[in-house]
Protein backbone atom coordinates (compact mmCIF):
# COMPACT_ATOMS: atom_id res chain seq x y z
CA UNK A 1 0.00 0.00 0.00
CA UNK A 2 2.88 2.31 0.57
CA UNK A 3 4.47 1.84 -2.76
CA UNK A 4 0.54 2.87 -4.00
CA UNK A 5 1.04 6.38 -2.10
CA UNK A 6 4.29 7.17 -2.98
CA UNK A 7 3.66 7.25 -6.50
CA UNK A 8 0.12 8.67 -6.37
CA UNK A 9 1.81 11.62 -4.38
CA UNK A 10 4.68 11.47 -6.69
CA UNK A 11 2.28 11.77 -9.37
CA UNK A 12 4.79 9.08 -11.83
CA UNK A 13 2.56 6.24 -13.46
CA UNK A 14 4.00 2.92 -12.88
CA UNK A 15 2.83 0.19 -14.58
CA UNK A 16 0.02 -1.98 -12.65
CA UNK A 17 1.41 -5.37 -13.81
CA UNK A 18 5.30 -3.83 -12.49
CA UNK A 19 3.73 -2.92 -9.34
CA UNK A 20 2.08 -5.85 -8.68
CA UNK A 21 4.73 -8.13 -9.28
CA UNK A 22 7.02 -5.78 -7.15
CA UNK A 23 4.42 -6.26 -4.16
CA UNK A 24 4.39 -9.82 -4.99
CA UNK A 25 8.75 -10.72 -5.45
CA UNK A 26 8.80 -8.69 -1.89
CA UNK A 27 5.76 -10.39 0.12
CA UNK A 28 7.77 -13.69 -0.94
CA UNK A 29 11.01 -12.24 0.04
CA UNK A 30 9.70 -11.26 3.41
CA UNK A 31 8.06 -14.77 4.13
CA UNK A 32 10.96 -16.67 3.31
CA UNK A 33 12.99 -14.23 5.40
CA UNK A 34 10.41 -14.96 8.59
CA UNK A 35 8.91 -11.28 8.23
CA UNK A 36 5.58 -12.24 7.82
CA UNK A 37 3.31 -9.46 9.08
CA UNK A 38 4.90 -7.38 6.21
CA UNK A 39 4.86 -10.33 4.24
CA UNK A 40 1.08 -10.42 4.63
CA UNK A 41 0.99 -6.13 3.74
CA UNK A 42 2.44 -6.89 0.33
CA UNK A 43 0.28 -10.15 -0.75
CA UNK A 44 -2.83 -7.66 0.42
CA UNK A 45 -1.36 -5.18 -1.49
CA UNK A 46 -0.60 -7.35 -4.46
CA UNK A 47 -4.14 -9.19 -4.19
CA UNK A 48 -5.83 -5.61 -4.20
CA UNK A 49 -4.39 -5.01 -7.38
CA UNK A 50 -4.43 -8.08 -9.57
CA UNK A 51 -7.07 -9.82 -11.32
CA UNK A 52 -8.46 -12.65 -8.68
CA UNK A 53 -9.19 -14.94 -11.37
CA UNK A 54 -6.52 -15.34 -13.11
CA UNK A 55 -3.18 -17.15 -12.82
CA UNK A 56 -1.04 -14.17 -11.03
CA UNK A 57 -4.10 -13.73 -8.97
CA UNK A 58 -4.00 -17.35 -7.73
CA UNK A 59 -0.56 -17.50 -6.99
CA UNK A 60 -0.34 -14.16 -4.85
CA UNK A 61 -3.69 -15.11 -2.93
CA UNK A 62 -1.87 -18.63 -1.91
CA UNK A 63 1.00 -17.12 -0.50
CA UNK A 64 -1.63 -14.56 1.19
CA UNK A 65 -3.23 -17.70 2.85
CA UNK A 66 0.25 -19.23 3.82
CA UNK A 67 0.97 -16.00 5.17
CA UNK A 68 -2.40 -15.75 7.00
CA UNK A 69 -1.20 -19.07 9.00
CA UNK A 70 2.13 -17.90 9.76
CA UNK A 71 0.91 -14.87 11.46
CA UNK A 72 -1.65 -16.68 13.19
CA UNK A 73 -4.87 -15.90 11.22
CA UNK A 74 -5.53 -19.83 10.47
CA UNK A 75 -9.52 -18.76 10.27
CA UNK A 76 -8.32 -16.06 7.59
CA UNK A 77 -6.27 -19.02 5.55
CA UNK A 78 -8.63 -21.27 5.74
CA UNK A 79 -11.93 -18.67 4.41
CA UNK A 80 -9.39 -17.89 1.54
CA UNK A 81 -8.71 -20.99 0.67
CA UNK A 82 -12.33 -22.19 0.61
CA UNK A 83 -12.91 -19.30 -1.96
CA UNK A 84 -9.82 -20.54 -4.33
CA UNK A 85 -11.32 -24.04 -4.07
CA UNK A 86 -13.51 -22.45 -7.11
CA UNK A 87 -10.91 -20.44 -8.90
CA UNK A 88 -10.32 -20.84 -12.51
CA UNK A 89 -7.12 -22.04 -12.46
CA UNK A 90 -6.61 -25.95 -12.20
CA UNK A 91 -3.69 -25.43 -10.43
CA UNK A 92 -4.26 -22.50 -7.88
CA UNK A 93 -7.68 -25.04 -7.05
CA UNK A 94 -4.97 -28.04 -6.40
CA UNK A 95 -2.91 -25.68 -4.19
CA UNK A 96 -5.91 -24.41 -2.72
CA UNK A 97 -6.90 -28.04 -1.74
CA UNK A 98 -3.73 -29.29 -0.42
CA UNK A 99 -2.88 -26.31 1.88
CA UNK A 100 -6.80 -26.42 3.22
CA UNK A 101 -6.32 -29.94 3.92
CA UNK A 102 -3.14 -29.27 6.47
CA UNK A 103 -4.86 -25.95 7.84
CA UNK A 104 -7.72 -28.08 8.76
CA UNK A 105 -6.18 -31.49 9.46
CA UNK A 106 -6.29 -32.24 13.34
CA UNK A 107 -3.44 -31.00 15.77
CA UNK A 108 -1.17 -33.87 17.09
CA UNK A 109 -0.87 -34.18 20.58
CA UNK A 110 2.80 -35.50 21.67
CA UNK A 111 3.06 -37.93 24.34
CA UNK A 112 6.29 -36.30 26.51
CA UNK A 113 6.57 -39.99 28.07
CA UNK A 114 8.61 -41.46 25.25
CA UNK A 115 11.00 -38.60 24.51
CA UNK A 116 14.31 -37.83 25.54
CA UNK A 117 14.98 -34.72 26.43
CA UNK A 118 18.58 -33.70 24.79
CA UNK A 119 20.90 -31.22 27.33
CA UNK A 120 21.31 -27.54 26.28
CA UNK A 121 24.93 -27.69 25.70
CA UNK A 122 25.27 -23.89 24.10
CA UNK A 123 27.34 -23.10 27.25
CA UNK A 124 29.80 -25.57 26.76
CA UNK A 125 32.74 -24.80 24.83
CA UNK A 126 35.07 -27.09 23.04
CA UNK A 127 38.11 -26.02 24.87
CA UNK A 128 36.73 -26.58 28.83
CA UNK A 129 37.34 -30.44 29.36
CA UNK A 130 40.61 -32.17 27.61
CA UNK A 131 39.66 -34.89 25.54
CA UNK A 132 41.06 -38.15 26.77
CA UNK A 133 42.45 -40.33 23.97
CA UNK A 134 41.84 -43.58 24.14
CA UNK A 135 44.30 -46.18 22.47
CA UNK A 136 42.99 -49.70 21.08
CA UNK A 137 44.88 -52.38 22.78
CA UNK A 138 45.53 -55.76 21.40
CA UNK A 139 44.79 -58.79 23.91
CA UNK A 140 46.86 -61.57 23.80
CA UNK A 141 43.57 -63.98 23.44
CA UNK A 142 42.38 -62.67 20.21
CA UNK A 143 43.87 -64.27 17.15
CA UNK A 144 43.91 -63.09 13.88
CA UNK A 145 41.98 -64.37 11.27
CA UNK A 146 43.44 -67.11 8.76
CA UNK A 147 42.77 -66.88 5.32
CA UNK A 148 42.19 -70.78 5.45
CA UNK A 149 38.60 -69.90 7.29
CA UNK A 150 37.39 -67.65 4.73
CA UNK A 151 37.56 -69.73 1.68
CA UNK A 152 34.94 -72.15 0.71
CA UNK A 153 35.21 -75.96 2.15
CA UNK A 154 36.43 -77.73 -0.92
CA UNK A 155 33.97 -80.25 -2.78
CA UNK A 156 34.22 -84.27 -2.40
CA UNK A 157 34.36 -85.31 -5.98
CA UNK A 158 33.69 -89.21 -4.13
CA UNK A 159 30.38 -87.87 -3.24
CA UNK A 160 28.95 -86.26 -6.43
CA UNK A 161 26.48 -88.24 -8.42
CA UNK A 162 28.15 -88.93 -11.99
CA UNK A 163 25.82 -91.42 -13.35
CA UNK A 164 24.83 -90.29 -16.89
CA UNK A 165 21.71 -88.50 -17.10
CA UNK A 166 19.21 -89.73 -19.94
CA UNK A 167 17.26 -86.41 -19.79
CA UNK A 168 20.74 -84.39 -20.56
CA UNK A 169 21.57 -86.95 -23.94
CA UNK A 170 17.84 -86.50 -25.25
CA UNK A 171 18.13 -82.90 -24.86
CA UNK A 172 21.61 -82.79 -26.54
CA UNK A 173 20.23 -84.77 -29.06
CA UNK A 174 16.85 -83.06 -30.18
CA UNK A 175 19.31 -79.76 -30.25
CA UNK A 176 21.33 -81.08 -32.79
CA UNK A 177 18.44 -82.27 -34.69
CA UNK A 178 17.36 -79.18 -34.50
CA UNK A 179 20.38 -77.19 -35.67
CA UNK A 180 20.97 -80.32 -38.29
CA UNK A 181 17.29 -79.52 -40.36
CA UNK A 182 18.38 -76.06 -39.93
CA UNK A 183 21.56 -76.79 -41.85
CA UNK A 184 19.31 -78.80 -44.22
CA UNK A 185 16.77 -76.47 -45.38
CA UNK A 186 19.68 -73.61 -46.41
Amino acid sequence: MSLLLNVLIIGVSVDPLEQIQTEYRSGRSAFERGRYRQSVQHFETARDLVEKNTRLGGEVQIWLATAYQAVGQPQNAIALCRQLIHHPSWETRKQSRRLLEILQAPELKSNLEGLIEIPDMSGIEDNDRPMKVVQPTRSSTSRKPSKVESLPEPIDLTQVNTQDNGFLWISLIAIAAIVGGLFFFY
